[in-house]
């Protein structure tokens, strides 16, 4: 039997629409095991959000894992796929320190991943899933994405010493320019140069204002090809214009992701919801020559949205009577469903539900029966 909407906490109603929003663009639902082999995160802890992990020693000796990330397992059990494109989604428990409580959490984490030979089409579906994951959770929310090939072409041009690269990432997902000048100093880059890596950590807007002016900013750099590429990925996103905003503060790890990275952020929550970019420097330190892309979705985040949302079971309840046409009922819940709200159609409304509206559909045949009357 099915369970009523009105019976799942928001997280729950988040996880179905997503799901379904990924198996329509022909991602394959993936399975695995709760455990993998310490030593895949052992060797792969920088990729991880926290490398706080729970182990145990299994019955043959090994030293095991409760799985504290998806992708590592997805990427160890899959094949290479260099010629072809494998697309799949997950909806997986995994095992880490909550950012909400600070603890060791049992978490249910949304996400896909797409490998294999990636393309521009390809990377630029992974974004609008993105954006369309974040508007189904709410409609008030942002995906800032970054593009760390124009940040290493820059770091490049400019011979940054690799022992310090890591450290400027830092200062730029801080916009730390304090701090930047310091460092700066003490590899002895000029002032010119490091005024245009300081500019760059200013950088965030959409596409129409910020695309011209890296154009310009880096023009004498080796930059262009980098730049193009993220601005025919945006140009393929334009249904998504006004929720995207390129800023450089988002920043991943150098020997994992290559590309562009990205992040979603939806009103009411400090932390992102949504993380994800193109890794395939990961895939080559697992002896993949396959490309890969992909971002999950962290539903404990959204423990303060379920709080909020916990006020009501259902947002519209339409109340129907023995004598109401079933095709003026059907008719009347699709409209609501558009308006993407949920709703209950019933004669009664059960006892204890909490709702945010009625349509009392007796009503409406009242009034037209008087009308035509």
């Amino acid at each position: 039997m099915n369970t009523p909407e009105f019976a799942l906490n928001y997280s729950e109603k988040v996880i179905f629409k997503l799901r379904s929003l990924y198996s329509k663009c022909g991602y394959s639902p993936y399975r695995m095991s709760k455990f993998e082999e310490y030593d895949l995160y052992a060797h792969n802890k920088d990729f991880l959000i926290s490398d706080s992990i729970i182990t145990f020693t299994d019955t043959n000796g090994k030293l095991m894992a409760l799985k504290p990330d998806v992708t590592l397992s997805i990427i160890k059990n899959s094949k290479d796929t260099p010629m072809s494109v494998q697309k799949v989604y997950y909806n997986e428990n995994v095992y880490r320190i909550s950012k909400g409580t600070h603890s060791f959490k049992e978490i249910m984490q949304v996400g896909l991943e797409c490998f294999g030979d990636v393309d521009i089409y390809n990377t630029s579906e992974v974004l609008s899933l993105a954006c369309k994951s974040l508007k189904a959770i709410s409609v008030n929310s942002v995906l800032y994405i970054s593009h760390l090939g124009i940040l290493t072409s820059v770091f490049d041009a400019f011979n940054i010493p690799s022992y310090a690269r890591q450290n400027i990432l830092k200062l730029i997902s801080e916009k730390n320019t304090h701090e930047l000048n310091k460092i700066c100093a003490e590899i002895e880059l000029d002032d010119s140069k490091t005024e245009i890596i300081k500019n760059i950590i200013n950088t965030s807007g959409d596409k129409a204002s910020v695309l011209p002016y890296l154009y310009n900013l880096l023009s004498d750099l080796d930059c262009k090809e980098s730049i193009d590429e993220l601005s025919q990925i945006l140009n393929t996103l334009d249904d998504s214009d006004d929720m995207i905003k390129i800023d450089f503060s988002v920043v991943s790890d150098t020997h994992y992701y290559n590309t562009i990275v990205f992040k979603g952020f939806i009103e009411g929550i400090p932390s992102s919801v949504l993380s994800g970019g193109q890794y395939d420097k990961l895939m080559e330190k697992m002896k993949r020559k396959s490309k890969a892309i992909g971002f999950a979705v962290y539903l404990d985040m959204l423990e303060r949205l379920d709080n909020i949302e916990s006020d009501c079971d259902v947002d519209v309840v339409a109340i129907y009577g023995a004598n109401t046409n079933p095709t003026t009922v059907s008719s009347t819940v699709s409209e609501i469903h558009k308006k993407g709200l949920s709703v209950l159609a019933c004669k009664n409304i059960p006892d204890n539900l909490k709702f945010k509206e009625i349509v009392n559909l007796i009503e409406r045949e009242v009034n037209t029966d008087e009308e035509n009357a």
